[in-house]
């Protein structure tokens, strides 16, 4: 890769790990030989009562099967309408890009592929394990959540569909994981730090996307359709993780009089 190849992987890089140093702490010294280690150690608890090490399978599942919730109904019909709209134009937006910017298409390939986005949101979640700013915690929990529910539904669509790629590679163009990755990757920082953040994350996430039109990697409508799955369960898993935990059922007895207070009995009650 080139030198100002390099240079666009670190600077989307450094784009999507903006909320790292969003809500940051100030760092504070070692203690003391013989002080309290327990800051300094992995932290499996979260203010939510939801986000902890121990849930993650568990959340996992719920944010699965929270992608066919209602609330997704809307960005799944724009996503649709935009992916349809834009299979329209696949050849001309692949002729007019492709080849024009190497450098841009060399960047996407590496900033948005596994091989980047794995280790950087494991490196996340590590970090926010540590981490004492809850809000990091929750996002860097929320992040690494998103790519793993993100790449399985990508790959289920890719599987399933089987649309040959623009170069003729394989059969997996249909959606693009690079852009599903990149845009989950960006909700889920837009939905924890606002758009301050989330505008540089989305721009980062669309240029990853259309590199991999200029490197004739995907059609328009590949990345469409993946910037609307990434975008959906990016919501989903900030949405599923944020919910409060379920109240707990309850039996109980307690004494009763009548009205009069002259009898005594029992009285039961069920509460959720």
């Amino acid at each position: 890769m080139s030198c100002r190849g390099r240079f666009g992987v670190l600077a989307v890089a450094g784009i999507m790990l903006a909320p790292l140093g969003a809500h940051a702490d100030d760092p504070s010294p070692l203690p003391p030989t013989g002080g309290d280690l327990s800051r300094f150690l992995p932290k499996d608890h979260a203010e939510d009562g939801r986000r902890t090490l121990g849930a993650l399978p568990k959340n996992i599942g719920r944010s699965f099967i929270g992608v066919f919730s209602k609330n997704n109904l809307g960005p799944l019909f724009i996503g649709v309408a935009a992916t349809g709209t834009g299979a329209l134009f696949d050849t001309q937006a692949k002729n007019f890009l492709a080849g024009k910017a190497d450098d841009l298409g060399a960047t996407g390939a590496t900033a948005g592929g596994m091989t980047v986005m794995v280790p950087l949101t494991l490196g996340l979640f590590t970090a926010g394990r540590f981490a004492n700013d809850g809000s990091f915690r929750a996002f860097s929990y929320d992040a690494t959540q998103a790519i793993v529910v993100n790449g399985v539904y990508t790959q289920i669509l890719k599987t399933a569909v089987g649309r040959t790629r623009p170069d003729g590679s394989n059969r997996v163009s249909f959606p693009s994981g690079h852009a599903s990755s990149a845009f989950a990757f960006a909700t889920v920082a837009e939905r924890h730090y606002g758009w301050k953040v989330g505008v540089p994350s989305y721009l980062a996430a669309s240029a990853i996307g259309i590199s991999r039109i200029e490197s004739s990697k995907h059609y328009l409508s590949d990345v469409l359709a993946g910037a609307t799955l990434g975008i959906i369960t990016g919501r989903t898993v900030v949405r599923t993780n944020g919910e409060p935990t379920g109240r707990h059922r309850r039996f109980s007895l307690t004494p009763m009089t009548d009205a009069q207070g002259t009898g005594v009995g029992v009285g039961a009650s069920l509460s959720w």
